[in-house]
């Protein structure tokens, strides 16, 4: 069995190095990487992949830093020229990138099986990119492969029994890599206080909008003061705050390595976020997350209590930090807790 992965940023390939690992261990399966280019990541040389454990693309694209529509567009021409060369029995996609939905269109178009990892996920926001992308690459997908309960009931809302596809709750592989992970993690070179609140700010909705941005850096000002805020920034959301003369207090520091952030991530006390994946990875780790959006895909973690949502808005993060009662039985089975792989494997080895 040939496995064709397509994949386009750097959580992409951290997701998938947990399935590729357990890949070289199974007889009978070769695996063809597609790395598409779509984000640019300095941290991503040949020593990531060596550190992370990871085995690099078998084919480099160089896509990225272009429109939706350009960017999509050149990705199904090149992801097609290498289907057509490699004669995949599988094209495997992760999550809801431009990259997926490029090698989801190729797939059906090629009448190549598609298996979806991280599907079933609604944020009920059709004008995030990521949402559309992933709405249509589980269409057009042979397994669907979904991490939680919430996942497989919108699939079912949706009518997907009636399909002819196959729906299958396989866990996350984000646990089974944080697992992986936990023990290769890297302090990074910074001097911090022992207790500190680590915070991501990343999302457009809130660094385009200048009122919501300052919002979030008054409210960390104000956190700061009581425990030490500590928050990786994108050099364009630095030169953003420094244009409008945004005025932040607490620690930022440059962006760093995976093994890094989870040692940051461990470490902490609490994480701050507007980042879906982040938001599952303070579980992982027994942390309690404020989510800086309206929505989330991850509906478990807030009706647990483990998360809660709070938007841009000032007052309502301030309340969260001083008065949310976080669940803190982390105890509870709802991401496979570290045998997604092996399911995923399975069913593929197993599909008819």
């Amino acid at each position: 069995m040939k496995i064709l992965t397509i994949l386009g940023a750097r959580p992409q390939f951290i997701k998938a190095g947990t399935i590729s690992r357990k890949f070289l261990e199974v007889d009978g399966i070769e695996e063809v990487i597609i790395h598409t280019g779509q984000h640019y990541d300095a941290n991503m040389s040949d020593i990531f992949f060596d550190e992370m454990k990871i085995p690099k693309p078998d084919h480099f694209l160089g896509i990225g830093g272009k429109s939706h529509g350009a960017m999509t567009g050149q990705m199904i021409e090149k992801i097609e020229e290498v289907v057509l060369k490699e004669k995949p029995d599988w094209i495997m996609v992760y999550g809801d990138t431009n990259s997926t939905l490029a090698g989801a269109i190729v797939a059906s178009k090629l009448h190549i099986k598609l298996a979806h990892i991280e599907a079933g996920l609604r944020s009920f926001n059709m004008k995030m990119p990521e949402e559309v992308n992933r709405i249509l690459t589980d269409r057009v997908s042979n397994i669907l492969f979904c991490p939680t309960d919430s996942a497989i009931g919108n699939l079912q809302s949706e009518g997907y029994e009636k399909l002819g596809c196959k729906i299958v709750k396989s866990g996350d592989v984000m646990q089974d890599g944080a697992i992986f992970y936990k023990d290769l993690a890297q302090k990074p070179n910074l001097i911090l206080d022992d207790n500190f609140i680590l915070s991501t700010i990343h999302r457009a909705e809130n660094t385009d909008d200048i009122e919501k941005l300052a919002n979030i850096i008054s409210a960390l000002n104000e956190i700061t003061k009581i425990k030490q805020v500590v928050v990786p920034l994108h050099p364009r959301t630095r030169n953003l705050i420094s244009q409008n003369n945004l005025k932040p207090e607490f620690k930022i520091i440059d962006p760093i390595g995976y093994l890094e952030m989870v040692w940051l991530i461990k470490n902490s006390d609490l994480i701050m976020t507007d980042s879906g994946g982040l938001q599952k990875e303070a579980f992982f780790f027994h942390k309690p997350c404020i989510t800086l959006r309206e929505e989330t895909e991850w509906i478990e973690l807030t009706s647990n209590k483990f998360n809660v949502l709070v938007g841009s808005d000032k007052e309502r993060l301030l309340a969260a930090y001083k008065n949310f009662d976080f669940n803190e039985n982390f105890n509870i089975n709802l991401y496979g807790n570290g045998a997604a792989s092996d399911c995923i494997i399975k069913e593929l080895l197993s599909y008819e």
